[in-house]
């Protein structure tokens, strides 16, 4: 799934462009099979790619109208064999249009308000705790009540100066509660039910909340602290993995990190000693550094409680365990919370998916009533209502066995009507099993609102394209999208995995495109001293071993050697620049503040990758010349005709 999203990131960017309405007149570019394509659609890609590519190459009108003619040219075959009748890809689309409507059927007043109060709630964060009485959403009004009366004693005896967490582990039946006491721990928004947040940041510090009610029950809490956000941190850091083996092994990390350590206190650079020992190789060639991250993001709390706590005057921790390893620390630079704007399209996305949510839906039911009025036949909804009884209480309530009587018009939406079968069978698949509203009528009054509702969006929502030009027109390109991934998938991606005679072929041609350099094995030393730095060379040419060397020139208050033992490939970072390929021990050379020694046990000579070694980027090669090969094919098989005279108007226009 994650590459097909991928493939629909790199599509839009080639496909959607603005769909503003143009008035100048569209002309036929090219034919395939006697199928136009269009001049409109041809300069709305290529304008939008204008803004994304930096290759000078791929602005060329010429080579880009192959690409596009290629385009099209596979979405053609795609339909030629039908892909597109496939129940996969039907539901894939329906799934697709059903997240990009998402954009046109929210009320935006209503979301900009949400999003707004929820990005001045993330400037805070809430230490709180809570009680927690449970009760449902439809429990009858004695059952409510019992449960009221309950959490309201309990708040009386918070307010009067009881211990809270003492009452949370007596009272409250949230399951942990007799292990925390009701203590949540620091949060910001989005992080709870939209009632529960909003009573926890409408409380002041030291106070306990009134009582509110979610969907889990009835709720009082205290907030213990309010924080400002940390925003986020910058920071580089060293670290040495904890190892998987035997205790000697975790001996061995964290001697390793504290040798470290050590030499930082010694006036080494963090820089060096990072790119020499961190076993975090993504970051260590570029001296330890981290993208910046704000709380939650990463999966230590303790690594980023260590980053927080860092400040310009004491820049750098001491060495402290994570799971994942040991650490070492260094502060770049801390960041403010991010602005508004910045946050604002990931906001817009929680709100979607919060319980706030239901804020919007509501003032969208009220504009589409507006929009839509509904003239109600209440003689059939009376009939209709009728024949609902309280066998639904139990999830057992049954469609009388002749609907004919109701088959009339309930009401209608524009052109479309809406029959008392239709609100029946409503009924039906939305009855509750459990406990609901009371008597009967009134729940049966309730589901009409809501089976209104209900046909009001679904009205709505299949009227998107005729609403919305622009919707329209992304949906056209999602189903080339989609069809364009199952073609490309059956055509080039699991043949290229799959065809090993025809993978092993390909890289037999290419193999000298995939080469490793010179490569040393090799043990390098380094020290700040000379003096270390001699010994050590001398060591190595009596053949000690990097523990002797160690432990024979570092002391238990000071390091004075490092060394690192591997193979290398020419060019890598750790090795000195000026190393020399040639088996046995290099003389002695400085760079920055720092000497190193090079024993080099054996040098492997510069040769081919075999196929394992370069698997990844061999079969990227080879889906690329399975396609062009492909694209020949089609060429072949389907008749395009290019209109020249008109795509040298379009090369003008486009130019201007």
């Amino acid at each position: 799934m994650k590459m097909k999203q991928l493939l629909f990131g790199l599509l839009l960017s080639i496909s959607l462009g603005s769909y503003a309405q143009n008035d100048k007149k569209k002309e036929v570019l090219f034919t395939i099979d006697d199928k136009p394509y269009y001049t409109d659609e041809f300069e709305r890609v290529y304008n939008k790619n204008l803004d994304l590519v930096k290759d000078e190459s791929q602005k060329d009108l010429t080579q880009y109208l192959e690409l596009f003619v290629g385009y099209k040219l596979k979405i053609n075959k795609a339909n030629k064999l039908g892909l597109q009748n496939g129940d996969s890809y039907k539901n894939e689309l329906a799934t697709y249009r059903t997240q990009l409507s998402k954009n046109y059927v929210t009320d935006s007043k209503v979301t900009k308000e949400l999003v707004e109060e929820g990005y001045q709630r993330s400037l805070k964060e809430i230490h709180a705790s809570h009680i927690l009485i449970k009760v449902d959403e439809n429990a009858s009004p004695e059952d409510t009540l019992k449960a009221y009366n309950k959490i309201k004693d309990i708040r009386q005896k918070a307010v009067n100066g009881e211990d809270f967490g003492a009452l949370a582990a007596q009272y409250s039946e949230d399951p942990s509660a007799k292990e925390n006491k009701g203590d949540l721990g620091y949060f910001s928004s989005f992080r709870m039910v939209y009632a529960f947040e909003s009573a926890a940041y409408k409380t002041q510090k030291g106070k306990v909340s009134n009582i509110i009610r979610t969907r889990f029950g009835y709720h009082i809490i205290k907030v213990d602290d309010v924080r400002d956000n940390r925003g986020e941190v910058s920071v580089a850091h060293i670290m040495i993995l904890n190892p998987k083996a035997d205790e000697a092994d975790k001996d061995k990390s964290k001697k390793t990190i504290q040798d470290i350590y050590k030499k930082l206190q010694q006036g080494e650079k963090f820089e060096d000693l990072a790119k020499q020992f961190s076993d975090d190789k993504s970051s260590s060639s570029k001296g330890g550094v981290l993208n910046r991250f704000g709380s939650g993001q990463l999966s230590s709390e303790e690594f980023e409680n260590a980053a927080f706590s860092l400040t310009k005057e004491h820049p750098v921790s001491e060495p402290f365990q994570s799971k994942f390893g040991w650490h070492i620390v260094k502060l770049i630079e801390k960041f403010p919370v991010k602005t508004f704007d910045e946050m604002k399209t990931e906001l817009e996305s929680k709100v979607g998916k919060d319980d706030r949510s239901r804020l919007i839906t509501n003032s969208l039911n009220d504009k589409l009533r507006k929009k839509y009025p509904v003239k109600r036949d209440n003689k059939l909804y009376a009939a209709a209502a009728k024949t609902v009884n309280d066998a639904i209480y139990d999830g057992k309530w049954e469609l009388p066995a002749n609907t004919k009587p109701y088959d009339g018009k309930l009401f209608s939406i524009n052109e479309k009507t809406v029959t008392g079968t239709d609100f029946l069978n409503f009924v039906k698949t939305h009855q509750n099993g459990g406990k609901a509203l009371k008597p009967v009528n009134k729940l049966t009054d309730k589901l009409y609102e809501s089976f209104v509702d209900d046909q009001l969006n679904a009205y709505y929502d299949s009227h998107l394209e005729k609403e919305f030009p622009d919707f329209a027109a992304i949906m056209d390109e999602y189903r080339d999208g989609l069809l364009l991934f199952d073609l490309m998938e059956k055509e080039i991606w699991e043949k290229s995995k799959t065809d090993t005679v025809g993978l092993q072929n390909f890289y037999n041609t290419q193999k000298m495109n995939y080469m490793w350099k010179n490569r040393a094995d090799a043990i390098i030393a380094s020290s700040t001293s000379m003096d270390v730095i001699k010994k050590a060379q001398k060591m190595l040419k009596q053949n000690n071993t990097v523990d002797q060397i160690k432990e024979k020139l570092n002391t238990k208050d000071k390091v004075s050697v490092m060394t690192n033992v591997g193979v290398f490939e020419e060019g890598n970072e750790v090795l000195p620049k000026s190393t020399k390929f040639e088996t046995g021990v290099s003389d002695i050379v400085k760079e920055g503040e720092y000497y190193f020694v090079t024993k080099i046990n054996k040098v492997i000579p510069a040769a081919p990758k075999t196929l394992e070694e370069c698997k990844g980027k061999c079969v990227n090669d080879y889906q690329q010349f399975l396609e062009q090969k492909w694209v020949d094919d089609l060429k072949q098989e389907f008749k395009v005709k290019v209109n020249q005279d008109v795509f040298a108007h379009v090369k003008t226009d486009l130019k201007k």
